[in-house]
């Protein structure tokens, strides 16, 4: 993301997000160059092992020979993301509205102190309920929920049970928890192909579909494209002719 208004001499947010747990690791930094997404990754391989692949899009800090030779030298497999192909680049864009939104409300007035804030925008996120999955990122991805510092301020009953186990306890309830993170983590896989089904359902049922035909005149409609206030500025582009058609509506235009 960005760039942002500068904070401490930081201007981007690299945002890396796991496909099943939906769980969100970002970093702010002041450039957004290969070196330092190489350097990202590296970091995230060394606390979460590394990954049988990685979908990104085609911004010249992905598609160069050092983050190539990384992806080579982890046995990564590096996919390119389908410009305006809102199935694949969809969920990055909602977890990064829900992360600016979050950054906005808690820095207030204070625009410039976002890169402070955003350890605090994190932890909210993760400790947040998601619909796709049903359940909480950090409980998915640590086996248990999260203790809230107002939690244990104010001693809430079942956060102190927890931290004041003995070691032999302590064990026990670990294995336990252990056990149960498997059957969460199926659990948020079936409840996360639910969800996408329903969702392409909604999707498919707005569809109007329409026969077009070589030669015929159309207008391109530019998703990407936002109406910003007091422009005269539209979604449309054209007129286009159709030069061929392709199976299952694509076309190409000239």
């Amino acid at each position: 993301m960005g760039p942002l208004l500068s904070s401490r001499g930081k201007k981007y947010i690299l945002v890396a997000i796991d496909y099943l747990s939906k769980w969100i690791e970002a970093k702010e930094l002041p450039i957004n160059d290969a070196l330092v997404v190489c350097k990202f990754l590296k970091s995230l391989f060394a606390r979460f092992g590394t990954r049988h692949a990685i979908i990104s899009n085609r911004g010249t800090h992905f598609c160069n020979d050092q983050f190539a030779k990384v992806m080579l030298k982890y046995g990564v497999t590096h996919r390119l993301a389908t410009a305006y192909h809102l199935q694949t680049s969809g969920e990055v864009e909602v977890s990064n509205r829900g992360l600016k939104r979050i950054l906005e409300r808690t820095v207030g007035e204070k625009h410039a102190s976002w890169s402070d804030k955003l350890d605090d925008a994190l932890w909210a996120f993760r400790t947040a309920f998601k619909t796709p999955i049903r359940c909480i990122l950090y409980n998915l991805v640590c086996g248990k929920a999260c203790h809230l510092p107002i939690e244990l301020e104010h001693k809430a009953y079942w956060a102190l049970k927890h931290c004041n186990y003995d070691l032999l306890t302590a064990r026990d309830h670990h294995k336990v928890q252990l056990n149960e993170l498997n059957e969460l983590c199926d659990q948020a896989y079936e409840n996360s192909l639910i969800y996408k089904e329903k969702t392409n359902r909604i999707h498919d049922s707005k569809i109007q579909y329409r026969v077009f035909k070589v030669r015929d005149r159309v207008l391109l409609f530019n998703s990407r494209l936002k109406i910003l206030s007091g422009k005269l500025k539209t979604h449309w582009s054209g007129p286009f002719t159709i030069t061929q058609v392709f199976p299952y509506g694509t076309v190409e235009l000239s």
